[in-house]
């Protein structure tokens, strides 16, 4: 047994090293220096709590919290109806299934900078080209110049290509329910709806809590997708959180203060996490 303790020992360590080094340190420099006025180079002071005072006297920040929770909880609602609609229909006896699966599941495996090229591409001159020939006045305009509806390009995009990812965790829940159930329902004179309502939804409960907890979290991280369709633009109708802290920190030599705005929005994310996490689970119970 001491051998055995001693090799997952040794195991273990060189994991714990490297996590530390390149997650828990850079995460304690943040809180570090976010209690200063660096600017990510030269000398730099202490100046207590005024970053965190100054992040919420900041109205570009409220605007990029205000974008980035829109985006998150629209982005949210509409990848957790579509995955488990397409689980429902790829679990279901169908001719091609396999096949139907690696289908879906390609949108997770491509880089999310060359989807939002690809997906700038459409909405700035195949859509509105299309649109013209159609007649369709509404959509012969590119939406990613417009302050009023950019965001939805984002959303269109984020949820195209996190619907795979999604859809595969549903897929596993539905694996779980008992044919059984289902035969005995029928039985019973159930109908399709009821029997997903009354069987399915309860059963695969968890995996609804784990697939709202992480797009949650993931929609509110968003950065790939703005930098590539819209840069934070136009203006910044577009700008998250995560690309305000980049340009800002990175950029504008304001990483002192950034670091501030990060904790903040971290703190944020944890909180809404354990509280999907406290009501979703609830939920289960009672189910």
């Amino acid at each position: 047994m001491k051998t055995k303790q001693r090799v997952f020992l040794l195991m273990t360590i060189p994991a714990v090293l490297l996590f530390f080094l390149f997650h828990t340190f850079p995460l304690l420099q943040g809180v570090f220096y976010s209690f200063t006025n660096w600017k990510g180079y030269g000398d730099w002071d202490f100046v207590g709590l005024s970053n965190y005072i100054n992040v919420f006297n900041d109205m570009r920040a409220w605007s990029a919290y205000g974008f980035t929770f829109q985006f998150a909880i629209v982005s949210t609602i509409l990848v957790n109806i579509l995955s488990l609609a397409i689980a429902l229909g790829l679990h279901a006896k169908i001719k091609c299934k396999q096949t139907l699966r690696a289908i879906y599941f390609m949108p997770n495996i491509l880089s999310v900078l060359i989807v939002g090229f690809i997906f700038q591409f459409i909405f700035t001159l195949f859509l509105p080209q299309l649109a013209d020939m159609l007649g369709i006045s509404t959509l012969s305009t590119n939406i990613l110049g417009s302050p009023d509806y950019a965001w939805i390009g984002i959303v269109v995009m984020a949820v195209w290509q996190a619907t795979a990812f999604n859809t595969i965790l549903y897929l596993a829940g539905l694996q779980t329910v008992p044919e059984d159930v289902y035969e005995a329902a029928a039985i019973d004179g159930a109908k399709a709806w009821r029997r997903f309502w009354s069987i399915t939804f309860p059963i695969i409960a968890p995996f609804f809590t784990i697939n709202m907890v992480l797009a949650l979290k993931n929609f509110l991280m968003v950065f790939d997708h703005i930098i590539a369709l819209t840069g934070g633009g136009p203006g910044y109708a577009t700008e998250s959180i995560s690309v305000l802290i980049y340009r800002g920190g990175f950029q504008g030599g304001q990483f002192g203060y950034q670091s501030a705005n990060a904790v903040i929005y971290f703190i944020i994310i944890v909180a809404l996490s354990l509280f999907q996490l406290r009501i979703l689970q609830k939920r289960e119970v009672q189910q």
